[in-house]
């Protein structure tokens, strides 16, 4: 409480509406609802990639706890700030969903080192990036970010079936009625708490959930909590508790292209907070934020860890809360640093039945997906080639899904990179985006076949929705591509 007011007190921040202060108890109680808002998405990555790899209960458990310590540590320094690093916005920072399908590419096949590895230099390569980065952002417009966020979300749909259907393949009730059973329960819960109730109840409904979930697998035996009185009741994480990092190729530019749709995302949630708070965010400010952001994602693989970013979610909490304070935002990142110190909570997140985590992967998967294509509709696709754009990226982003094994005769470093969906997925986007957007060189008037023809669709069906409500419009004509061009006078 001394840091927040020691914080509070420098005049260079006085008068601004993110530096309201508020008696312990609100500061607790708000700071508090930020974390059990995010608490399902910065406990997700840990239990996905500690799978990939193959980890015991005892390590997933540790994985847990650091990256709610490293979050905690995070989202201190976002808002309260060190000197140049720090955006001093209520901002909270957790383990990000964007770097998960890249990990699972890497872990699944040589486990947690290179993963560590390939953080820390593509954490450092976004530090020196982030002074300067906002001359970058051009190459990540809403085109880019929505197709890159839709395919992070189908990536990770594998996940929560596997989840679903027990994770491991050799159990003999591996696919089973029941456990599938479990994950549809979970899901119903959720889906009922959402649609019944409105506020902070329905914003908590992954994580009751997942609580009820658990609670009515271990009345029928399903839920094991047998290790959980061996973890320590208090301890620190301990350092590279997994072994040295090791430095891939592949995995360091996989890592890297991640870290720039990070630092993408980022600096999208430091613009609206400061819109939505009412308050100034210049690029100094800006460049602040992507440093608390790189700085953290660097040392995370030391505590055993991974890329930490803002949480989007967290941002609309402030939204519809109203409560603009930095420092509320910093208590909740107090609170979420206890509990990286306490490993039986994260023995207790351990031992969550897999199917339950699987009802819940559908929805909290899906709507990473779904956050992806409400990025895609606010772009135009008229006169355009953007939707060949998309088509292409998101296609090339899911041969990972489809075909496995379809990179496989190619070098391992460029199969690491194009196994990785999100990777394969931004340098498609990036690239198509540049050439059909930004470059100049051989555009003609006019529209592909492709999206004409989809033009034509929409205004077709746009004409049967409003008959279909008894709203007469003039009738559609489908016109052939070539009716539309002018007569070529080339021969």
């Amino acid at each position: 409480m001394n840091l927040l007011k020691r914080a509070g007190g420098n005049p260079a921040y006085r008068g601004r509406p993110e530096d309201q202060m508020y008696g312990f108890g609100h500061l607790l109680a708000y700071g508090t609802q930020h974390i059990l808002t995010m608490y399902g998405g910065v406990i997700a990555p840990p239990l996905i990639v500690g799978g990939a790899a193959g980890l015991s209960p005892g390590d997933m458990a540790l994985l847990v706890t650091a990256g709610l310590f490293v979050s905690g540590l995070a989202t201190l320094l976002q808002t309260l700030g060190l000197g140049p690093v720090g955006s001093r916005l209520p901002i909270v920072q957790g383990i990000s969903f964007a770097s998960v399908s890249t990990m699972v590419a890497i872990a699944s096949k040589d486990g947690l080192r290179p993963v560590f590895g390939a953080i820390i230099v593509a954490g450092l390569i976004g530090l020196v990036l982030s002074s300067f980065f906002a001359q970058l952002v051009r190459l990540f417009p809403s085109i880019v970010t929505g197709t890159i966020i839709t395919v992070i979300g189908l990536s990770l749909m594998p996940v929560a079936f596997q989840w679903a259907m027990g994770n491991n393949s050799k159990a003999p009730d591996f696919g089973s009625m029941g456990n599938i059973g479990y994950a549809g329960l979970t899901l119903v819960i959720i889906l009922v708490i959402s649609r019944l109730f409105q506020g902070t109840l329905s914003r908590l409904s992954i994580l009751i959930g997942l609580v009820f979930g658990t609670v009515i697998a271990a009345i029928a035996g399903k839920a094991d909590f047998s290790k959980v009185g061996d973890a320590d009741i208090l301890a620190l994480p301990p350092i590279l508790h997994f072994g040295t990092p090791t430095f891939q190729v592949g995995a360091i530019i996989s890592m890297t292209i991640v870290v720039l749709v990070i630092m993408t995302e980022t600096t999208a949630d430091i613009l609206a907070i400061g819109e939505i708070v009412g308050t100034t965010v210049d690029a100094k400010r800006v460049a602040a934020g992507l440093r608390a952001d790189m700085a953290a994602t660097t040392v995370a693989p030391l505590f055993g860890t991974f890329p930490a970013s803002a949480f989007a979610q967290n941002v609309g909490l402030v939204a519809l809360t109203g409560i603009k304070s930095r420092f509320a935002v910093a208590m909740g990142g107090l609170v979420l640093l206890l509990l990286g110190l306490l490993p039986v909570v994260g023995a207790v997140v351990a031992a969550i039945p897999y199917p339950v985590l699987g009802g819940a992967g559908i929805v909290l998967f899906g709507s990473v997906a779904a956050s992806g294509i409400r990025t895609l509709s606010r772009v135009d696709y008229h006169d355009n080639l953007n939707m060949v754009i998309v088509a292409v990226a998101v296609a090339v982003g899911i041969i990972p899904i489809a075909a496995p094994d379809f990179w496989k005769a190619f070098p391992e470093w460029f199969g690491v990179i194009m196994h990785s969906g999100i990777s394969a997925t931004a340098i498609v986007a990036v690239v198509l985006n540049l050439l059909f957007n930004e470059m100049s060189f051989g555009k003609k008037p006019g529209v592909s076949v492709i999206a004409a023809a989809e033009t034509e669709k929409d205004k077709l069906g746009d004409s049967l929705d409003d008959e279909m409500k008894g709203q007469q419009k003039p009738p559609v004509v489908v016109r052939r591509q070539s009716d539309s061009r002018p007569q070529s006078t080339d021969h």
